[in-house]
């Protein structure tokens, strides 16, 4: 009876462990799950709509047309001052982007929806700025051309080094961005409310990764190139985490 008993035991004890080990991995399982289906839903409502892609583009491409008629002919401040011209665009933009991304999740209740299905905070937040970023990074490969005709520069230290600092002040602009849109459009005036809460915290995102580019086109004599780099990706680091962790509050007011 006793041997029994303990034989049952330990069976049980062997049979939870298992399911102890599946419990535990179920959450990292999830989060990943999740976060690809947010940016497969997100891919799939900009192939239908496209509406975003074409705005977004002709904005930014307008936003240089304008910066090279207020300069006027003068060849040698435009290509000068185009790294500078070139996130300006790309972040003028990015407000028309990213408001219009969480305007989608707020018709119809569909972020409520999202949270009836008990979703990880994270995976919405990574899923969408995932999107966000990958969306300028490509508006961002669009505007190096246009640029280029339009200021005459020349990418001396060639696209690969461009990459760098295209992709990561990309991922700066989309990591803050989410998390205010998301407040932004509970808000009566979010056209408005949006840029004034991104804009101040973009500011040492973005003069990292205009000097860095400026680097790339101009030139980089003295190895600065590395440093800048590093530092647009510290700055990443602290977007990235910090926005993370203060989503899943915000979407619950």
């Amino acid at each position: 009876m006793n041997n029994a008993a303990e034989n049952t035991a330990a069976s049980m004890s062997v049979a939870r462990t298992p399911s102890t080990t599946t419990e535990r991995e179920r959450p990292r399982l999830g989060l990943l799950r999740a976060t690809f289906g947010i940016i497969a839903k997100d891919f799939l409502l900009e192939w239908r709509g496209r509406a975003r892609i074409n705005a977004t583009i002709f904005f930014a491409v307008l936003t240089l047309l304008l910066f090279s008629f207020a300069v006027g002919p003068h060849h040698a401040i435009l290509e000068q001052n185009a790294p500078g011209y070139l996130w300006l665009a790309i972040m003028l933009a990015s407000v028309m982007s990213l408001g219009e991304s969480q305007r989608v999740e707020a018709e119809n209740a569909a972020l409520e929806g999202l949270r009836l299905l008990a979703l990880d905070p994270r995976a919405i937040y990574l899923g969408k700025s995932i999107v966000n970023m990958l969306f300028l990074m490509a508006l961002a490969l669009v505007l190096v051309p246009v640029s280029i005709a339009l200021y005459g520069t020349t990418i001396r230290a060639g696209m690969g080094p461009l990459f760098s600092p295209l992709l990561l002040g990309t991922a700066a602009i989309s990591a803050p961005g989410t998390l205010y849109a998301a407040i932004a459009v509970q808000a009566r005036a979010r056209d408005v409310l949006l840029p004034l809460l991104l804009f101040p915290i973009l500011i040492p995102g973005l003069l990292a990764a205009v000097k860095a580019t400026s680097l790339v086109l101009t030139g980089d004599p003295m190895g600065e190139l590395v440093s800048w780099t590093m530092l647009l990706g510290a700055f990443n680091v602290v977007y990235w985490i910090l926005c993370g962790l203060l989503f899943g509050r915000v979407i619950e007011e």
